[in-house]
């Protein structure tokens, strides 16, 4: 009896402690590879990669003593398009998706930090910001939970405006560059969509708003221009409207009328 008891006591220990165990305790063993391999590569020494007789070689390495990890510059906002945050941290996790982003934030509010910061997720795809083309280089991708067809919980967006003070605190990052995945790639992505508070972000720092008051365009204005100014790939002039559109008035439509054109003219002098 005493060995039948201790064999049903011992099932229950193991039951909690698998409930309890990290459910992506076999994926984390992964980045902790992938991480030191990474590690042990930037740690070597430079070896001798000329083989040509027109280069002349130099007798000896020199190292710099002046040298640390290249900083994020850029913050790119996203939403997940999928249905829940479990939903999104099994996609990250799957090497077949070969999608990554640095910080995933539950409805809830809950933060989840998949990524170092100094290291290049995998967010932003084929995109163009001003003339950067390798977007994924330069920034940190922040995804949030959400469909694409609905509003952002509050305790969400207080989770990412105290991620984004401690982004912009330690790497210095221009209020400008606060933008979304939409504004880098106006011909593949709407996100985060039209719903998202951005001027409520701009109030905190992060990301350029325009005035209460609006100066009148003057004539010869050219809203193309103006757009490439701010940073927009113009290559499909609807899609860079359609996208600056929803970033800065809510509306998804691509057609500028007279308060897209004020609000356009106010924003190119702002990034002048």
């Amino acid at each position: 009896m005493k060995s039948a008891s201790f064999f049903w006591v011992l099932l229950f220990i193991l039951g909690i402690w698998s409930c309890s165990r990290n459910p992506y305790a076999s994926t984390n063993k992964v980045y902790k590879k992938q991480s030191k391999t990474l590690a042990k590569s930037i740690s070597a020494l430079p070896k001798d990669q000329w083989n040509t007789d027109s280069i002349k070689q130099a007798a000896y390495w020199v190292g710099t003593t002046n040298f640390n990890l290249r900083k994020p510059n850029f913050v790119i906002i996203h939403h997940t398009a999928q249905n829940a945050c479990e939903q999104t941290l099994k996609t990250f996790t799957m090497t077949k998706t070969s999608v990554s982003a640095h910080y995933v934030i539950c409805k809830d509010g809950t933060i989840h930090h998949m990524l170092n910061d100094y290291m290049r997720a995998w967010h932003g795809g084929i995109a163009k910001w001003g003339n950067m083309l390798d977007i994924n280089s330069a920034s940190i991708g922040i995804e949030l939970d959400n469909n694409g067809f609905e509003p952002f919980d509050s305790l969400q967006i207080n989770s990412l405006i105290s991620l984004l003070s401690r982004l912009k605190n330690n790497y210095g990052i221009p209020k400008a560059n606060f933008i979304g995945h939409g504004d880098i790639a106006p011909t593949r992505k709407n996100d985060p969509n039209f719903r998202f508070p951005w001027k409520a972000l701009s109030d905190k720092g992060f990301g350029l708003w325009y005035d209460n008051n609006l100066d009148s365009v003057p004539a010869g204005f050219n809203p193309i221009i103006a757009l490439r100014i701010i940073g927009y790939d113009v290559k499909d002039n609807r899609a860079a409207i359609q996208s600056f559109k929803r970033h800065f008035l809510q509306d998804t439509t691509r057609n500028l009328n007279a308060m897209d054109s004020l609000v356009l003219f106010n924003l190119q002098k702002k990034y002048l």
